[in-house]
């Protein structure tokens, strides 16, 4: 059971240094084109229709972080790849202690 649950470990932060070498290396080269839903959003005219002053503006991840960048830091591809790195150690801990909460349910 040992061997089983090292491999895992080991699996899971290898993972984890992945994604943090995506986001911290490779993420600051992302095309600055909209994709996704923003793309979505103009093609379709609805982003016109967009509330000013959104409530998630006034949240406090917002006083920090802005358009996958961190406001404090003038450096573009240093302010994303740190933004990156933090979301990505942000949804780790949160996966992470969902895990331990359901493990420790089924027992």
């Amino acid at each position: 059971m040992t061997n089983k649950s090292s491999q895992n470990r080991a699996l899971f932060f290898t993972g984890l240094a992945i994604a943090l070498i995506i986001a911290a290396f490779i993420s600051p080269f992302a095309s600055q084109n909209p994709d996704g839903l923003d793309r979505v959003a103009q093609d379709l005219e609805f982003s016109k229709k967009s509330v000013e002053d959104p409530i998630a503006k006034k949240l406090p991840p917002a006083q920090i972080f802005a358009e996958y960048s961190v406001k404090a830091i003038e450096e573009k591809r240093v302010s994303t790849a740190i933004a990156g790195i933090t979301g990505t150690l942000v949804v780790f801990g949160l996966t992470w202690g969902l895990g331990k909460l359901v493990v420790r349910s089924k027992k």
